[in-house]
């Protein structure tokens, strides 16, 4: 069995963007879940001095044998400037993936048919 939920949202003046998936699959008895985010914003900015944020990178894994459980998370954080007609802009995003895999459970209403 394999679920997907598809998320796209814009704001109105088309200066936000958020983007997410999210993809549920049971297999050969793991059920893996993968999550994905993206936002982007778009800033203008005054003059070229401007300060620009950090980049960031996380990564996290976890592994729990006790449970037969893993989980995966990825983050990704950063700017970019760009210009268009003139003006500056300040594009920030974030992207993030997690995965998280463990043993399938059995629904209890399967058992009641």
């Amino acid at each position: 069995m394999r679920d997907l939920v598809y998320k796209n949202l814009t704001s109105i003046d088309k200066k936000k963007r958020k983007i997410s998936s999210s993809e549920t699959a049971d297999s050969q008895g793991v059920r893996s879940v993968i999550r994905r985010h993206f936002v982007c914003l778009i800033k203008e900015v005054e003059g070229a001095n401007s300060q620009k944020p950090e980049s960031n990178l996380t990564i996290i894994r976890q592994r729990n044998t006790r449970e037969s459980r893993e989980r995966f998370f990825c983050k990704i954080k950063g700017s970019v400037c760009a210009v268009s007609g003139g003006k500056l802009f300040l594009i920030l995003y974030m992207h993030s993936l997690a995965i998280d895999l463990g043993a399938e459970t059995k629904d209890i209403s399967e058992y009641r048919k």
